[in-house]
């Protein structure tokens, strides 16, 4: 773990982790309504999900849930880097952000999290 690097965020990735920090709520409700509508298009649902559960457990620190719903604000925001229209591609970087993030929180992502995560995929 030691050996891991580590990048900074990016601008976009700050005004995201801002934009949480503004209306959290508000992310929110805008992660479910599009997680129904992509949810079933992106390898990386279950990890996504429980970041989600992870940044909305009342016992996750406040830096730990600021991170991850940055990432998660940086998945519904319509300022992605990469459109999210573009086959193969249009996820890519909403899957980078979300991996840079669970780096930098390793360990606070739990498997009850994970548990959460796969039981609310499977219906």
């Amino acid at each position: 773990m030691s050996d891991m690097v580590t990048k900074p965020f990016s601008k976009t990735e700050m005004e995201a982790m801002r934009a949480v920090a503004r209306d959290e709520d508000k992310i929110a409700r805008q992660f479910w309504a599009k997680l129904k509508r992509v949810g079933s298009r992106i390898p990386f649902a279950e990890d996504l999900l429980a970041a989600f559960f992870c940044a909305t457990d009342p016992t996750t620190p406040r830096r730990v849930k600021l991170i991850l719903m940055g990432a998660i604000a940086y998945f519904v925001l319509s300022t992605d880097a990469i459109p999210d229209i573009l086959p193969l591609f249009g996820f890519a970087d909403d899957a980078a952000v979300l991996a840079t993030a669970i780096t930098q929180v390793a360990g606070s992502i739990t498997e009850d999290h994970h548990e959460k995560a796969r039981k609310t995929l499977a219906g």
